[in-house]
């Protein structure tokens, strides 16, 4: 006993630094690709192109660019319907559900907002767009993985708010350009007044169980 006591205790010390050590190195790891990412491009993120996206996309994408931040120009109002088909074939389609409006509500005088809450659905939308272009068609396993994480994003938020359950998914998506404000020096008076565009998706089958709401 006497003897089985210090081994164990050394065990123990050596699994706790192993696992320091490991998550130490996939911090640093992170940290340094995220850095590649949105630095300048250089020899060294040209040379790990591959590598970096695979690690950054589509978690831990950022939306700027070091030293030259990207704001957005317009504002993305996304909505879903679902459709559920059932044992004889009929299809039940439901109402548009308004996705971004409920995101709006939960940041809306919020003292300290949710990063998921602000970014997550419009991020996945502009990057679907700029994966898909106007065809709505994958031609890349980026953009399927892309198109799949859109998809799982608004069926869970919908299965979140409402009754039932649901086997395909469709997007609205409809494009606001961002008001100029009042004397801004230099802004163009058509891209304030420049008329909605809305946008409809393919009915996308939905890849997971979505279990029946329990509210």
């Amino acid at each position: 006993m006497i003897t089985e006591t210090p081994r164990r205790t050394r065990i123990l010390k050596a699994i706790t630094a192993v696992a320091t050590l490991f998550l130490l190195a996939v911090s640093l790891t992170h940290v340094l690709l995220v850095f590649l990412h949105v630095a300048p491009a250089n020899s060294v993120s040209q040379r790990y192109n591959k590598q970096i996206n695979a690690w950054v996309y589509p978690l831990f994408e950022q939306n700027w660019r070091l030293f030259a931040p990207n704001p957005e120009s317009v504002n993305y109002r996304i909505s879903a319907r679902t459709m559920r088909t059932s044992a004889d074939g009929t299809q039940q389609v439901s109402d548009w559900f308004d996705l971004s409006a409920v995101d709006d509500s939960a940041v809306r005088h919020s003292v300290f907002p949710s990063h998921t809450e602000q970014n997550m659905l419009r991020r996945a939308w502009s990057s679907y767009l700029e994966l898909h272009g106007g065809d709505d068609q994958p031609h890349s396993r980026r953009a399927w993985m892309m198109q799949q994480y859109l998809s799982n994003i608004s069926a869970q938020r919908v299965a979140a708010h409402r009754h039932g359950s649901f086997d395909d998914i469709q997007l609205r998506v409809t494009v606001r350009p961002v008001p100029a404000s009042a004397g801004g020096a230099g802004v163009r008076p058509a891209a304030a007044s420049a008329p909605d565009n809305t946008r409809y998706l393919p009915w996308w089958k939905v890849t997971w169980k979505v279990a029946p709401y329990a509210g």
